[in-house]
This record gives structure tokens, sequence and C-alpha cells, in this order.
């Protein structure tokens, strides 16, 4: 049986923070390169830009906390239609720590945070 996953195996960083060994495998969760980062300084181990909300529902959230809720819903449902991606990045979290790497601003409502919540309410 796989190991659960817990907290300690999932970070969040923003793609402007400097890269650190402990962030173990990097995986950027934006659809979008973040804007004036170099690829050799992110040190992006995956690019998850499938399970990244998509172009219209972004540009519709806006990062606006008071579209936070319906935006988890919304995405959860993106989400479970890429299942492939998701048991990726749910594998990767039981071989060790992962960190999703994002872009925005607000540090509280973005899509790392919501994909965080997915992976570890998975089984």
């Amino acid at each position: 049986m796989a190991s659960k996953i817990t907290a300690k195996h999932i970070r969040l960083k923003r793609a402007y923070e400097a890269p650190d060994k402990r962030d173990g495998t990097r995986i950027l969760v934006d659809r979008l390169w973040p804007r004036g980062v170099k690829k050799v300084d992110a040190a992006i181990d995956h690019w998850a830009k499938d399970i990244a909300p998509s172009t219209e529902f972004r540009k519709w959230f806006g990062h606006d906390p008071d579209r936070w809720r319906e935006f988890r819903d919304r995405y959860g449902a993106e989400v479970n239609a890429h299942p492939e991606q998701l048991d990726k990045l749910k594998d990767l979290a039981r071989q060790g720590t992962i960190t999703l790497v994002y872009s925005a601003h607000d540090q509280l409502h973005n899509d790392a945070v919501a994909l965080r919540e997915f992976l570890l309410a998975s089984k």
C-alpha cells in the first residue's frame, strides 16, 4: 500500500524565490512561464501546465479572495479531468518532498494552494 501524503511532503514556493535543496522535486504548476525568470535559474524538474487552471478560468479568478471558494471548487473539477497528471504528482509526493512552484503574488489564494489541498485530501 502506498504511503499517505502528508503536509511535510508538499511545499509551496513562488517562482521568484531561490531554489533550495530542501525543495525536493520542483514542479511548476502555472500554465504560463513566470515572467522574468530564466529557466536555468528556476530549477524546475517538471512543468505541469496541463493541470494548471485554464486561461479563461485563471482570468475569471484574477486572484480575487471573494472568488476563492468557487475557484477551488471549479479548479477541483478541472484537476479531476486530468487524473494522469494528478496521479503523477501523488506518486512524486509519496517518493519524497515536492515543491509546487507558482508565480502569483497572493500566497494564500492561488492554484498551488488549492492543488496542495487536493493532494493532501486524496488517497
